[in-house]
């Protein structure tokens, strides 16, 4: 009789579990955020989202400081008043040395990056790496009295030590204020304003060939002065991160600063419940993020070393995916395709950077959708593709002068620019943030921007020589490398999406973060959305059950 009573409770409890189902699902990411965006789907166009949009464009901005100057300097390089009065060429070492001073500024402000944005919160570190930049502006421009090119130099040097600071504050700020279920394309759209500073930095450059003399070359200098300008005064508006907040023992303030934005002014959100649960279980109180000489969480165990190892291979493949050719050095890459006039020259320019902002606006729509490891694949194969096709259009301008093959070099130039804009422009400044912890974060960033200015660095001293003495033939490299890229990226680096900053823990806690991060999940639900049981999903197709 026992043995029967126990057999009817089982009966009965399995046929209470059936009945508790009452929605079955496949998702990929982690359960608990998908189970919050069930229960709780995201507004997001409600009054405390465009708050938070409103926030992030000012993040933005640090995005934009960057791009204006990588844009301003090739552009400058097709104005004869500015070659001119600092006796340099379009292409050759000088040329590299000259715009490599933005970059050595970067690299000397590697060990500072971690300090000014883990000490005072991450609007102090904006604030005083855009000071930083007004400084280096204010020198570069006043150089004119003096003809002294040292002066020049010393600016530039400034205004990239800003911007290695500013790069990264940019970015993780933006990361850490947006709504989980919208990290993905806010922060994808971060990199967007890249472009935009570009257009507003050729815009001006082909608005000074208007005038004579150094005014022609000042305006768009000067003019550089805008986008950290504003950071310096808009910054003091903002929210400070509820994380940074959390960790510095102001819970109640990141409470509701999450509250506030997060969760629509519900202390009882969702999301917010979720989010609080992860602070309290992920994040350290006392992690070397207190203090401004400790790396020791950048490489403490395994896990770390991989999450520095994905940040720093996406960070370096961006700059050698070939973009740095285009932006940089644009005018030598057109002379080499036969288009020498420099009014020609900056119209390219100017549509160039108009193609970006499009196309890069679309890729960070699709970042969630399509998954971070999908468009770093995908975009990586198609440049090596669009690469192809530039070398062999540009081997016959060369070779016969023909004025078809020029053209044809330009437009595989403008579809390698599609291309780049859609998978990597959003990637740039998203992926390299979430794969590093809250305690590593800003430290990691450091390394990010250090593997970045590596990069910049061999394209602005190998390639100007490469294109003086080979020609066209510098174009074979990136045929080969964006190729390797590809094939790095498939087999090292974890998809992100449809997970919290701390629920990244789990993907690189594992044996293969790769594999773990590819796998699904088929989740349970009953009427309310709460998962009743679930079960990860193989990339094999085999099931196991965790609850």
């Amino acid at each position: 009789m026992t043995e029967k009573h126990d057999g009817d409770i089982q009966e009965h409890d399995e046929y209470l579990d059936k009945q508790a189902v009452a929605e079955v699902k496949v998702v990929t990411g982690d359960e608990t955020f998908n189970q919050a965006m069930l229960k709780e789907p995201p507004r997001p166009f409600s009054s405390a989202a465009l708050l938070l949009y409103a926030f992030s464009l000012v993040g933005f901005f640090c995005s934009t400081t960057n791009g204006y100057d990588g844009s301003l300097f090739g552009t400058l390089l097709a104005n004869k008043n500015f070659t001119g009065f600092f006796n340099v060429q379009d292409v050759g070492i000088w040329t590299g040395i000259v715009t490599s001073m933005y970059q050595i500024g970067s690299v000397v402000a590697i060990p500072f990056i971690g300090p000014a944005i883990d000490t005072f919160g991450r609007k102090f570190g904006m604030f005083i790496a855009a000071f930083i930049i007004v400084i280096g502006v204010i020198i570069q421009g006043a150089c004119v009295h003096t003809a002294s090119v040292g002066q020049f130099m010393g600016g530039r040097f400034l205004l990239g030590f800003g911007v290695g600071i500013i790069g990264s504050a940019g970015p993780i700020y933006v990361v850490e204020i947006s709504h989980p279920a919208h990290r993905g394309v806010v922060t994808g759209l971060y990199n967007v304003f890249w472009p935009v500073g570009a257009i507003v930095a050729s815009g001006a450059a082909r608005g000074g060939l208007n005038y004579s003399g150094n005014t022609s070359w000042l305006i768009p200098l000067w003019l550089q002065i805008m986008f950290p300008g504003l950071i310096v005064l808009l910054v003091w508006f903002l929210p400070e991160s509820p994380r940074w907040l959390y960790v510095h023992g102001k819970t109640e303030k990141a409470k509701a600063t999450l509250a506030k934005f997060h969760g629509n002014g519900n202390p009882e959100s969702e999301w917010i419940k979720l989010q609080l649960w992860e602070y309290e279980a992920h994040l350290e109180m006392n992690g070397a993020d207190k203090r401004w000489w400790d790396y020791r969480a950048v490489f403490k165990n395994r896990s770390s070393l991989y999450r520095l190892m994905s940040n720093c291979l996406v960070s370096l493949f961006g700059q050698w995916a070939g973009n740095g050719v285009v932006s940089y050095f644009l005018v030598g890459f057109l002379v080499t395709a036969g288009v020498t006039d420099s009014i020609t020259q900056n119209n390219l320019a100017v549509g160039m950077n108009a193609v970006q902002i499009v196309f890069a606006a679309l890729g960070a729509c699709f970042v969630d959708k399509l998954g971070r490891r999908k468009m770093l694949i995908g975009v990586n194969a198609a440049c090596c593709l669009c690469w192809i096709g530039v070398t062999i259009a540009c081997s016959q301008a060369a070779m016969t002068g023909s004025k078809s093959a020029s053209a044809a070099t330009v437009a595989m130039v403008y579809i390698f620019q599609v291309c780049y804009s859609f998978g990597w422009t959003p990637m740039q400044a998203l992926y390299p943030v979430e794969v590093l912890s809250f305690e590593m974060r800003a430290k990691g960033m450091a390394f990010s921007n250090l593997f970045v200015s590596i990069g910049g660095l061999v394209n602005q001293f190998g390639f100007p020589v490469a294109l003086q003495n080979i020609g066209w033939e510098t174009y074979i490299v990136f045929c080969v490398w964006c190729a390797v890229q590809t094939v790095i990226i498939y087999f090292l680096i974890p998809e992100t999406k449809n997970r919290t900053l701390e629920e990244l823990d789990a993907i690189f806690n594992s044996p293969n973060p790769r594999k773990a991060s590819t796998e699904k999940k088929k989740l349970e639900l009953d009427a309310n959305a709460n998962i009743v049981h679930f079960q990860v999903v193989g990339n094999d197709g085999t099931e196991r059950s965790v609850l």
